[in-house]
């Protein structure tokens, strides 16, 4: 039953992504061509998503002890700010910039047949790879020295 809800959710997402622009590149670089062709739409669309989000986990949070589908809510325990978190966030921010995509448009434009997605995806997708490459490798010399390492595990 898990699966079938997982695909339903992530098609309403992709629906919604396609209905408010968000799977072509231009719109979101002409949100960050702010001295060109300034599109300020995206700021609604990121601020709608924030409020709907806000509004929607206080709600279900506050109304159920656990989710439908699983035992318990799975939420975000860390708030620290690492090199990790700042550098990846800055990393998303230049792929965004350069593609115009980010990881949920670049999906939704591949099965719209977007041919910049061809491109963009395999070098998500590697760039995921080696980050959890490196990210394994600085853990295990870490605990190799005895230390404590400071990096994310996950996504």
């Amino acid at each position: 039953m898990r699966p079938l809800f997982g695909f339903l959710a992530g098609l309403l997402f992709g629906v919604g992504l396609v209905v408010a622009g968000m799977s072509d590149p231009a719109k979101v670089l002409n949100f960050l061509d702010i001295f060109g062709s300034w599109d300020p739409s995206l700021a609604f669309v990121m601020g709608g998503a924030a409020l709907t989000t806000f509004v929607g986990y206080r709600l279900v949070l506050s109304r159920r002890e656990r989710p439908l589908l699983l035992a318990e809510f799975q939420l975000p325990t860390r708030q620290d700010i690492d090199r990790d978190l700042v550098l990846g966030a800055a990393i998303f921010g230049i792929g965004w910039g350069i593609g115009g995509y980010c990881p949920g448009p670049a999906w939704t434009g591949l099965t719209l047949g977007a041919p910049g997605t061809l491109v963009f995806l395999p070098a998500m997708l590697a760039g995921m790879a080696i980050a959890t490459i490196l990210r394994d490798r600085r853990m295990r010399l870490v605990a190799g020295h005895g230390g404590i390492s400071s990096g994310r595990s996950g996504g």
